[in-house]
C-alpha cells in the first residue's frame, strides 16, 4: 500500500491534467481527449489483474472507440521494455503513456494511486462518473452515453 498526499478524484469532480509523453515521446495530454468519453487507466506489465483487464477491455474500446469513446493507459512500469512488451503482447491499440518513477511519479502522485489496476471514467467534459467501473458497467454508460 503507498500512502498519497493527495487524494484521488472523486465522482462529480474535473479529473486533474496529465500531460505525460506517449511510446513515440509526444507529450499527450488528458485535456486534449475532452469530447471523448474517457477511461484514465493505471496499471503496469507487471500487475496480473491489469494484464487480464487490458485483454477483456480491448473488445470494448473497438466497439466505441469510433463512436467517441478513448482509454487512457498510464504505466506505473519503471521498466520501458517490459511495458513496451506488454503492450504488444496484450495487443493494446489505446493510447498508452509512461512516466518516469513508477509509484512516485507526479502524475501517480496527483491522482493518489495506491494499487493496480485503478481507473477513472470520465465524461465528455472531463469529470469523473465511475471510479474503477466493471467492464459491464463501462459498456452500459458508454451505449447511453455514446448512442
Amino acid at each position: 500500500m503507498h500512502s498519497s498526499v493527495n487524494a484521488q478524484p472523486k465522482i462529480g469532480t474535473i479529473a486533474p491534467e496529465i500531460s505525460i509523453p506517449d511510446t513515440t515521446g509526444q507529450t499527450l495530454s488528458l485535456s486534449s481527449l475532452q469530447g471523448k468519453v474517457v477511461l484514465v487507466d493505471f496499471w503496469a506489465s507487471w500487475c496480473v489483474p491489469c494484464r487480464k483487464s487490458n485483454r477483456s477491455i480491448g473488445s470494448i474500446y473497438n466497439k466505441y472507440h469510433q463512436k467517441g469513446f478513448e482509454i487512457l493507459g498510464i504505466s506505473l512500469d519503471t521498466d520501458i521494455k517490459a511495458w513496451q512488451k506488454a503492450i504488444r503482447a496484450d495487443r493494446i491499440n489505446w493510447l498508452q503513456v509512461q512516466e518516469p518513477g513508477g509509484w512516485d511519479a507526479p502524475t501517480a502522485l496527483a491522482w493518489g494511486i495506491e494499487q493496480l489496476p485503478a481507473a477513472w471514467l470520465l465524461d465528455k467534459q472531463g469529470r469523473v462518473i465511475s471510479i474503477d467501473p466493471t467492464h459491464e458497467e463501462l459498456e452500459k454508460y458508454l451505449q447511453q452515453a455514446l448512442k
